[in-house]
Parts: structure tokens; C-alpha cells; sequence
């Protein structure tokens, strides 16, 4: 009787499966990292204890030189004037109702600015939330 005997297991163990999952996964988190709108305007939140959880549909941005930022959705801020501000905030609020504005002030914008901005959304009955930052602990 002529058997053949089997070739023996190959025990050695193979990364090219690995390496070809890690670059599927590094290509993956590369591109939806450039998906992620990031907020470009440099600003300074001024620290707060308390944070609210819910996300806003228009951002309104004023930076340390009073330059005024809208954006609306995940749309990427423009520069506006003071002017412009309400049509803005108008307009989206006749696409989404239910929006809130979340207010990103500079720590070093005047009290007097920030009003303004509040009292744009009190005659409108818009619903403003301010942006922080947590509060270091000690």
C-alpha cells in the first residue's frame, strides 16, 4: 500500500491579514476625522460648573477682536456684521423652528456685546444657550 503522508501544518502565523485590517482602519479614521467640523475661530470660553448636553443647530461665534461668526447645521462659520446677525438668525429659524442658538463669546468680549447678542434673541423669542468651558478643579 502506498500512502502519502500529509504535509504538516504550517505553524508560522502570517501579519499580511493584520496589516491590510490596520491600513482599512487608519484610512477609515482618516477620513471621517475630515468629516468632523472643528470650530476654527480661536476662542476662550469662559469656565462654568455646569454644561449643557444638547447640541446646538445655529452657532454664533465673537471672537477676542469683536468679529462676529454665524453658522448654521453643520456648516462652517462666515463672518458677518451685527447687522446681519438677526436676517441670519430669522432665516434659520424659519427652516428648523425648534433651533437654539449657542452663544461662543471670547472671556475677553465686553458684558455689552454679549447683551446685544441677547437682547437679538430675546425680541425674536429665539432660545440662546452660552458655550463653557469645565471649570478646573483645584
Amino acid at each position: 500500500m502506498g500512502l502519502k503522508r500529509r504535509s504538516k501544518a504550517d505553524s508560522s502565523f502570517s501579519m499580511a491579514s493584520m496589516t491590510d485590517i490596520i491600513f482599512l482602519l487608519l484610512i477609515f479614521f482618516m477620513l471621517s476625522s475630515t468629516v468632523v467640523i472643528p470650530n476654527a475661530i480661536k476662542v476662550t470660553l469662559p469656565q462654568s460648573k455646569k454644561q449643557t448636553s444638547a447640541k446646538p443647530i445655529t452657532r454664533l461665534t465673537i471672537d477676542a477682536n469683536l468679529n462676529y461668526y454665524v453658522a448654521a447645521g453643520k456648516d462652517r462659520e462666515k463672518q458677518v456684521t451685527f447687522d446681519e446677525i438677526t436676517p441670519f438668525l430669522q432665516n434659520s429659524y424659519v427652516q428648523e423652528p425648534e433651533m437654539f442658538v449657542m452663544l461662543y463669546a471670547d472671556e475677553s468680549v465686553p458684558y455689552k456685546e454679549i447683551v446685544k447678542i441677547l437682547n437679538v434673541a430675546n425680541e425674536n423669542k429665539f432660545k440662546i444657550a452660552l458655550a463653557t468651558r469645565p471649570q478646573q478643579r483645584r
